[in-house]
C-alpha cells in the first residue's frame, strides 16, 4: 500500500485500545486552525499544540499534512447535507452549486487545496458529486459529456471561490490600473472596467446561467425527436 497516498484509501492503523484522539476531533481542530490562519500556517506541530497532544500521537492517525488537509476539506463539506429537489435537474444542479460556493466562502482556505493538493475523495464530498452528477444524468449526460458537465461546473464554483477569496487589491490600484489600460492600448478592457469588476456574487450567477444555458442546449439537441 506504498503507493496509496490517500487518507480515505488506507486502512486504519490496529492497535490495542482506541485511543482518545480521533479523526472527526483532528479535523475539528484543523478546520479551527486554517480557518484562524490560513493554509500556509497549518503544520503538524501546530495542530498537535491546538488538540493538547504530543506530535507522536497525532501521527498514529495522520501521516503528513496532505492527510490532514484531506480531513479539514470533508469536514467542511459535511457542514450542509445535500437533499435532491423535484423541480428539475437545473435547479438540482444550482442548489449543489452554490451551497459549494457557500461553504468555499466560509472557509477561504479551501478553494485553493484542490489545485494544489490531492482529489477530494472523502464521504461528505463525494455525496455532494454525487448529486451533481446524479442531476446531470437524470437529464440525460452520459459518458464523456457527464465528465465534461460536471467539471465545467466544479471548476467554474471553485475558480470564483478562488479568485474572491485570494484577490486583495487596493482602490488606488484598481485606479492606477484601469487608467494604464486606457493609456497602454486595451480598449476593450478600459471600457469594461476590468479593474473595477468586484460584482462577484453576480459575476458568478451569471457565469453559472451561461453553462446551464449551454448544457441544457446540449441536452435538447442529443435527445430523440418526437
Amino acid at each position: 500500500m506504498d503507493n496509496v497516498r490517500s487518507l480515505w484509501l488506507r486502512p486504519r492503523k490496529a492497535r490495542r485500545g482506541e485511543p482518545p484522539l480521533t479523526l472527526p476531533r483532528i479535523a475539528e481542530a484543523a478546520v479551527e486552525l486554517l480557518d484562524a490562519e490560513g493554509i500556509d500556517r497549518l503544520t503538524m506541530r501546530r495542530l498537535a499544540e491546538r488538540l493538547a497532544i504530543s506530535a507522536p500521537s497525532l501521527y498514529w492517525h495522520v501521516d503528513t499534512k496532505d492527510d490532514v488537509l484531506d480531513l479539514a476539506v470533508d469536514a467542511i463539506f459535511g457542514e450542509l447535507t445535500p437533499a435532491p429537489r423535484d423541480d428539475g435537474w437545473r435547479a438540482n444542479v444550482t442548489e449543489v452549486i452554490t451551497a459549494w460556493r457557500t461553504i468555499l466562502l466560509r472557509h477561504p482556505w479551501a478553494a485553493s487545496v484542490p489545485a494544489r493538493r490531492r482529489p477530494a475523495i472523502g464521504p461528505n464530498f463525494l455525496s455532494w458529486m454525487e448529486r451533481l452528477q446524479s442531476a446531470l444524468a437524470a437529464a440525460g449526460f452520459t459518458g464523456p459529456d457527464l465528465a465534461a458537465a460536471t467539471w465545467a461546473l466544479y471548476n467554474h464554483v471553485f475558480g470564483s471561490a478562488a479568485a474572491q477569496t485570494a484577490l486583495t487589491i487596493s482602490a488606488e490600484e484598481r485606479r492606477i490600473a484601469q487608467e494604464k489600460l486606457r493609456t497602454d492600448g486595451f480598449p476593450t478592457l478600459a471600457a469594461s472596467g476590468y479593474f473595477h469588476d468586484d460584482d462577484w456574487d453576480g459575476g458568478f450567477t451569471r457565469g453559472l446561467g451561461f453553462l446551464l444555458d449551454g448544457l441544457e442546449r446540449q441536452e435538447r439537441a442529443e435527445s430523440p425527436g418526437p
